[in-house]
């Protein structure tokens, strides 16, 4: 048998003893986002739906509680009435309101009475004649507060007719006059505040609209390539989707968090004041300005809802660019 050449075998020996060698690595690449994660135009939107969502929650905040107010000031006007005594000379104050309450507590459908005392008044004229008051000293009208019973109401007319001949100064208010105007202001604050609502998140969409326009700009070449290569509209809108869909929720949920902070310092704040004239007068009118669950609910639901109206706009903004891509694409192309 021919034995190989001498320098075959060497070379076959170097070749056996030389380590093995390792495949040399694929180069592992990250595919670009379509829509880029983070970039100024991001961070602007983000902090644009931030400011509108605090704004649209203060909004709601605000017409909860105008409406909450004025249910409360009908139900609590709707079961009561005022007797005001008016002072006169030789008239003695006291027996007069005694016998006003007297007389109204006799009526059928007249649940309780109460006087309103010294200290009550002087508090209640306090934020405009200034503290240290003498009732006593000032012709001020005192005041006897009736709780009526709303299914079975008294005789109005009946009950001043019992009292004028015993107090001739007193006057019988029922309230029914102020009742109808309180509720048709609350009614439209409440109209207002929905229009100024609607217009906020009508304004976001426009800014999404923006911001998801600017978006396709930056990107443009690569949605043209993607689009003309086979990608489905929907691909590409889903990119987008997502993509405003993280940046609403984030924007929103910093403006309702916010919002949402504002309400309880107000309650808080609120609640440090009651001893106060100032805060009698807005406690009158306002209540205690703490916004109920339905506010707080009300809050939760404008943050999905911008969320749901960022992302759904980026979608349908994206399909009638492309769209319009394929309507004005030359044939053949």
């Amino acid at each position: 048998m021919t034995e190989a050449p001498a320098d075959t075998r060497d070379h076959d020996e170097e070749f056996e003893d030389a380590p093995m060698q390792q495949p040399a690595p694929r180069l592992q690449r990250k595919t670009a986002p379509i829509v880029p994660s983070q970039n100024i135009a991001g961070r602007a939107l983000v902090l644009v739906i931030a400011i509108m969502t605090f704004l649209s929650c203060l909004t709601l905040g605000a017409v909860t509680l105008v409406r909450d107010t004025a249910s409360v000031w009908e139900n609590q006007i709707s079961r009561e009435a005022t007797i005001q005594i008016k002072p006169a000379d030789g008239l003695d104050m006291d027996a007069a309101l005694e016998t006003a309450a007297r007389i109204a507590g006799e009526f059928p459908g007249v649940r309780s009475t109460r006087i309103v005392d010294r200290d009550a008044t002087a508090r209640l004229l306090e934020p405009w004649l200034g503290s240290g008051l003498n009732i006593d000293e000032l012709p001020v009208p005192r005041l006897v507060i009736v709780t009526i019973d709303e299914n079975n109401p008294p005789d109005f007319q009946a009950m001043r007719e019992a009292i004028t001949p015993k107090v001739p100064t007193a006057s019988l208010d029922d309230h029914r006059t102020w009742v109808d105007r309180l509720v048709a202001m609350a009614r439209t604050t409440v109209t207002i505040g929905t229009g100024v609502l609607i217009l906020m998140l009508a304004a976001t969409v426009l800014s999404v609209v923006f911001a998801t326009r600017g978006a396709m700009a930056g990107n443009g070449h690569i949605i043209e390539v993607l689009h003309f290569v086979g990608a489905e509209a929907r691909f590409i809108a889903s990119e987008f989707r997502r993509h405003f869909l993280l940046t609403g929720m984030k924007g929103a949920a910093a403006g309702g968090a916010a919002a949402v902070i504002v309400f309880i310092i107000f309650s808080w704040w609120s609640s440090r004041n009651l001893a106060t004239p100032e805060a009698d007068q807005a406690t009158a009118l306002f209540g205690d300005f703490a916004i109920g669950a339905n506010g707080y609910l009300g809050v939760a639901v404008i943050v999905a809802v911008i969320g749901g109206l960022t992302a759904a706009t980026s979608h349908f903004t994206v399909v009638r660019h492309l769209g319009d891509m394929d309507l004005h694409q030359p044939d053949g192309m």
